[in-house]
């Protein structure tokens, strides 16, 4: 059974970090690319950030370019976002999705994990 767990979300103030973690189960991460999403109170979900199967290529959206970093452990099954200089905007679920890059294209998300920054 596919299984993604969010953690490491919580309180966080305007300048400082946070590191969330996505432990997969159930499936074979080095045929999917990983992915966070996020989606703010009264608005859709939006992309954050990707990382390849291998870990070798990374994509930001603009909104966290520079401040945030995707990464990647294959032996244990688990893709990392460190979020630095938190800003108040940055306040959302965050969602982990597993995206296979072979036929048939599953995708799969967890439950997320919440971040909160005050100003």
């Amino acid at each position: 059974q596919v299984q993604l767990v969010e953690s490491g979300g919580g309180l966080g103030q305007h300048g400082e970090s946070l590191r969330l973690s996505c432990a997969a189960a159930g499936f074979t991460c080095t045929e999917y690319s990983m992915n966070w999403e996020r989606q703010a109170p009264g608005k859709g979900r939006e992309f954050v950030a990707q990382i390849t199967t291998s870990g070798g290529n990374t994509n930001y959206a603009d909104s966290v370019k520079g401040r945030c970093t995707i990464s990647r452990d294959n032996a244990r099954n688990t893709v990392y976002l460190q979020m630095n200089s938190l800003k108040p905007e940055d306040t959302a679920m965050y969602y982990c999705k597993a995206a296979r890059i072979y036929w048939p294209r599953n995708d799969y998300w967890g439950q997320g994990t919440q971040v909160t920054v005050s100003s």
